[in-house]
């Protein structure tokens, strides 16, 4: 069975309390072992300490979403640093840029996503970057604050966009979207790219793969998002699955 790891999962969030015990068997069976687990804002920070400290495999993150800015207070940065501090997290995350979304602040989100990355350096941790229609500035923020590793998760910008970041020691998630044809671009990025630079994700309960469209995502199904780049690159699953577990142990600090 492939050895998965599941960069990217919500699995502490609301539309998996019904079921998830079930769903994170689903996911051990289908070999997604480990999942990294980002916060979203501080109030769901108990919850997902919780959930990572009593299952086997699940590693939290903590951050500020920049969607949820409504939720955030500038204080939250502060309480930030005091979870980092004592939890020793694997990573700071979910935080970043969203000019997609209507409503939001941008000089708020640059705020937060800023002292996240200052606090990311200062404990010397990864980042989990969200950048939607902003990923330019993102790049010119990392490079300005000085942060060294990462990942952009969801990742769906150019092919000089994804070499920006590698120069800078940044990965790559790629998950359901790589599994439609008509993500041509992702596709071919995907397909050619080197692969220490790749971690695989679902970013569950959102973004359904190909065939699963309008149903709730869940890690189980990071063996198909492996399958579609290993199809893609003509390679084994094996093969992909073996790279990006290295990668994301490597990146996390997780042990072998």
């Amino acid at each position: 069975m492939l050895a998965l790891i599941d960069s990217h999962a919500h699995i502490d969030v609301a539309e998996f309390d019904s079921d998830r015990a079930a769903v994170l068997a689903r996911a051990r069976n289908a070999g997604v072992a480990q999942q990294i687990v980002p916060a979203i804002a501080l109030a769901g920070f108990d919850k997902l300490r919780a959930l990572c400290r009593d299952e086997v495999g699940l590693h939290p993150a903590y951050g500020l979403h920049p969607m949820y800015l409504a939720e955030h207070r500038p204080e939250h940065l502060d309480a930030l640093r005091d979870w980092i501090e004592r939890e020793r997290p694997v990573t700071v995350g979910e935080c970043g840029l969203d000019f997609f979304v209507e409503g939001l602040d941008a000089e708020a989100q640059r705020l937060y996503f800023r002292r996240q990355l200052e606090l990311a350096r200062e404990f010397d941790l990864p980042v989990i970057l969200h950048a939607r229609r902003a990923l330019d500035e993102v790049i010119a923020t990392l490079r300005s604050v000085g942060n060294s590793s990462g990942v952009v998760h969801s990742f769906s910008g150019s092919e000089e966009q994804a070499r920006q970041l590698w120069k800078l020691g940044f990965c790559v998630g790629l998950g359901g979207p790589i599994t439609y044809e008509r993500a041509r671009r992702l596709r071919g990025i995907a397909a050619t790219m080197p692969l220490e630079f790749l971690l695989l994700e679902t970013d569950s309960p959102d973004q359904p793969l190909h065939g699963h469209q309008g149903a709730r995502n869940e890690p189980a199904l990071l063996r198909e998002v492996c399958d579609c780049i290993a199809a893609l690159r003509g390679v084994s699953s094996e093969e992909i699955a073996a790279a990006t577990t290295r990668n994301a142990e490597r990146l996390f600090r997780l042990p072998a």
